[in-house]
C-alpha cells in the first residue's frame, strides 16, 4: 500500500482545503437558517412562483420554508458542485500527473505491477473523498444541533449519500479519462463537473430534457425528489453505477496497455 500512502501524503493539503472550505460553507448555510426562516414563508411562495428558474433549482416542489426544503436547495448546491469539483480533480490527475511531472520511468521500475498501480490510485481517491465527506457530515451535524433543529435522519442521511455517490460517478468517470491524458486533465474534470451540473438544469427546465437526468449524476441528488419520495431513484442510480463499473474498467484496460512517455 505505499503509492496509497504517497497519494495521502502528497494530496492532504488539498483533502484539508476543500473539506473545511465546503464544511465553512455548508455550516454557513445552516446557521443563517433560523434568522432566514422568519421571513421564509413568503419567500418561499415567490421562488414557488418564478417559473423556469424555480423549475431550475426544484424550488417550485419543495418547501423552502423548512428546514429539509432549505437544506437541500441551499446546502446541496454546495456540496454538489464542490464536492464533484473535488472528485473531478482527484480522478482527473492522479494517472495523467505520473507523466506530467515525469515521474512515471521512476514508479514503473518498482516491482508493481501496472494494475497494483492502478488499484491503489483509485483507492487513494475513494479514501479521499471518504474523508472528505467524514467532515462536511460532522461539520453539518454541529451546525444542525448548534441552531436546535431535529430533521427527519432518513431523508437527510438520503442527501448525504447521494452526493457521496456523485462525488464517487464524477471521480470513476474522470478516472477513467485521466488513463488516456499525458499532461494533466485537471481541465477537463472541473469542465465535465461542470456539465454534469447544468445538465440537471436543463432537465429540470422542461420534460423533453428529462432524459438528460440518466446522463448527469446529479439527477438522482435533486432534493427536491428525495424529500418527497424519501428515497433516491433506482433508474438514474442503476445508470450511474454503470457508467462508474464502466470509467473504473476503462482505467484500469487503458493504462495496463498505455505506452508511457
Amino acid at each position: 500500500m505505499t503509492i496509497w500512502k504517497h497519494e495521502l501524503r502528497e494530496g492532504k493539503i488539498s483533502l484539508l482545503i476543500w473539506a473545511f472550505a465546503i464544511g465553512f460553507l455548508m455550516a454557513t448555510c445552516i446557521l443563517i437558517y433560523p434568522e432566514m426562516a422568519k421571513q421564509m414563508g413568503e419567500i418561499s411562495k415567490v421562488f414557488s412562483l418564478m417559473g423556469s428558474f424555480s423549475a431550475a433549482f426544484g424550488m417550485d416542489r419543495i418547501n423552502f420554508g423548512e428546514f429539509l426544503g432549505f437544506f437541500g436547495v441551499e446546502c446541496g448546491n454546495v456540496l454538489g458542485l464542490g464536492g464533484a469539483f473535488y472528485a473531478a480533480l482527484l480522478g482527473s490527475s492522479i494517472l495523467a500527473k505520473e507523466e506530467k511531472e515525469h515521474t512515471a520511468e521512476f514508479l514503473l521500475t518498482h516491482p508493481k505491477s501496472r494494475m497494483s498501480i492502478t488499484g491503489e490510485k483509485l483507492f487513494a481517491v475513494l479514501t479521499q473523498i471518504v474523508i472528505l465527506n467524514v467532515v462536511v457530515i460532522g461539520i453539518s451535524a454541529i451546525s444542525i444541533v448548534m441552531i436546535g433543529e431535529k430533521p427527519d435522519m432518513k431523508t437527510l442521511t438520503l442527501l448525504f449519500f447521494a452526493y457521496f455517490l456523485l462525488q464517487i460517478e464524477t471521480a470513476a468517470i474522470c478516472f477513467g479519462i485521466s488513463a488516456f491524458l499525458r499532461s494533466g486533465g485537471i481541465g477537463i474534470g472541473l469542465g465535465l463537473a461542470a456539465i454534469f451540473y447544468f445538465l440537471n438544469i436543463i432537465a429540470n427546465l422542461t420534460e423533453k430534457a428529462e432524459f438528460l437526468k440518466y446522463i448527469t449524476p446529479f439527477g438522482y441528488t435533486e432534493g427536491a425528489d428525495i424529500i418527497a419520495e424519501k428515497a433516491l431513484n433506482g433508474g438514474y442510480l442503476a445508470v450511474g453505477a454503470m457508467l462508474t463499473v464502466l470509467g473504473i474498467g476503462i482505467a484500469f484496460y487503458q493504462y495496463n496497455r498505455k505506452d508511457i512517455a
